[in-house]
């Protein structure tokens, strides 16, 4: 049996991979934060899986949760890791605050690295293990390549994650893991509930409030009819599985439009059809 390691998996995509990847035969090994969510899943998945308690920012807890794995793979190698665990801090870069955005570093760009350097020795970084060595699936998003008005400092930190990966996978060659980059739109999970109720008052009494508000509603509508998490499951799957997996699997609703278009359009055509869209012209 495959054994893997996902990270946040409560709700959203973590939880659809595991849904996924149980049901092709692994193992997972889920982290949440929560003891209720580990026992809701424990009870909804079986005996596949395994929670972890951490938060991907706290060094000893994830050491913790990397011993408890290495206990039960028995001399095997881990056969995956998918660092999914992240937040969206949302707002105006001009007034974000500076800690919030070093809060949104911290989870979405720190967090991989402090799970990585854990669990490599157990992905074949460390000699000894039966098996062959396992990948590492890194959770990107369209943002990581296309960046939208008011999501700055997560886009930062999803182009930040590009980079580390690339950066890793080059790195890891000398071990046999490799890096794979699984880049999706939007996903219809009930963030977007909470997106709908994100206070923007910070905001208000700024140039910013209008356009924000207009964002807002365009990412929440588009939010709810994004793809179902069980699909970016099946996209983790066969990057964990593949023979010759490609280095980055974008996955995207209305494909073209969200992302062929954008990719291949001049920077500056794309900057004037969001100014139109979210009211960002200079009046």
């Amino acid at each position: 049996m495959q054994h893997v390691v996902i990270t946040g998996v409560s709700t959203g995509i973590g939880w659809g991979a595991t849904k996924v990847l149980i049901e092709r035969g692994f193992h997972v090994f889920g982290s949440v934060r929560k003891q209720a969510d580990a026992d809701r899943l424990s009870a909804e998945f079986g005996t596949n899986f395994t929670p972890l308690l951490f938060d991907v920012v706290d060094q000893a807890a994830v050491q913790k949760a990397a011993d408890q794995v290495h206990a039960h793979l028995n001399g095997q190698t881990l056969s995956g890791l998918v660092n999914n665990a992240g937040i969206a801090v949302p707002g105006p870069l001009m007034h974000l605050a500076v800690d919030q955005y070093r809060h949104q570093l911290e989870i979405n760009l720190v967090g991989p690295l402090i799970v990585t350097q854990a669990f490599l020795p157990l992905l074949g970084a460390e000699r000894g293990f039966k098996g062959t060595p396992g990948r590492i699936v890194n959770i990107s998003s369209v943002g990581g390549r296309v960046a939208a008005p008011f999501v700055g400092a997560y886009t930062a930190s999803k182009h930040g994650l590009e980079g580390l990966s690339e950066s890793w996978r080059r790195e890891l060659m000398i071990y046999g893991i490799d890096v794979i980059i699984v880049g999706p739109g939007s996903v219809a999970t009930p963030i977007w509930d909470k997106a709908n109720n994100e206070d923007i008052t910070p905001f208000e009494g700024t140039d910013y409030i209008k356009p924000l508000q207009k964002f807002r509603t365009y990412a929440t509508r588009s939010g709810k009819k994004g793809l179902a998490s069980e699909r970016v499951g099946e996209v983790i799957w066969k990057a964990l599985s593949e023979p010759k997996p490609r280095v980055r699997y974008p996955i995207v609703p209305q494909h073209f439009f969200n992302w062929t278009l954008p990719m291949l359009l001049p920077r500056r055509m794309v900057d004037r059809f969001l100014a139109s869209q979210f009211g960002l012209k200079r009046k």
